[in-house]
């Protein structure tokens, strides 16, 4: 069962279980930034580490991440593990940052089906890897049928608006874009935005979505 870093009112009325990206813990400064947003919005946050995350901070030696296929069955402990302590009313979205929502975009459409679930949200989807647009990794959010939110930064290497526009992809995921945004949702210095407005506003945008897919679901 996996440790969870609990953030935001324990009984709120939504809860997001929260996947690190693949080289930062749970800990790292983004997923602490955007925690503590979404508790400021009545969101209750659960974030957990993949085992070899957790192994690497206890040796501390940096390893490369398994693959992203790999780690399913660790997602879906830590769904029943969120769900077996969660109060009765309150409705469970997935998600997590880069790898980590990718990881839960797999095993959505299961877990929704199931009624495990209300949505996802991913944090800097990685559409492909840096540099090769032609390695993509969206097979499964072609037919994805579990309501996601992708937040998204403008010129993300992992997949820009531009490049992401262009993607068949299921109406089912909504976008909300971080302007002049990197992987971390950051602008550049001269773009007239800055990391704090789009973290909040990302925060917003998260917060309006599981509203909606939860009254979708009453």
């Amino acid at each position: 069962m996996p440790d969870f870093i609990e953030t935001g009112p324990p009984g709120a009325s939504w809860r997001l279980l929260l996947a690190h990206g693949a080289g930062a813990a749970m800990t790292s400064p983004f997923m602490n930034t955007i925690a503590a947003l979404l508790a400021e919005r009545s969101i209750a946050v659960s974030r957990f580490e993949f085992s070899y995350m957790a192994a690497r901070r206890e040796a501390g030696k940096r390893r490369p991440p398994p693959r992203a296929e790999t780690l399913l069955h660790e997602y879906e402990t830590a769904i029943a593990a969120a769900l077996k302590s969660a109060p009765k009313h309150q409705r469970l979205f997935i998600g997590g940052k880069s790898m980590g929502g990718r990881v839960a975009s797999m095993v959505a459409d299961e877990a929704f089906a199931a009624g495990l679930i209300a949505g996802l949200v991913c944090l800097g989807y990685p559409f492909h890897p840096p540099g090769k647009p032609d390695q993509l990794r969206t097979a499964h959010l072609v037919g994805l049928t579990c309501r996601a939110l992708i937040v998204q930064g403008e010129r993300d290497p992992f997949g820009s608006r531009a490049e992401v526009e262009s993607m068949q992809l299921s109406s089912a995921i909504a976008f909300h874009w971080a302007a002049d945004g990197d992987h971390d949702l950051g602008p550049r210095g001269a773009s007239g935005f800055t990391r704090k407005g789009n973290l909040a506003a990302a925060a917003g945008a998260i917060a309006a979505f599981m509203a909606q897919s939860a009254a979708r679901q009453d």
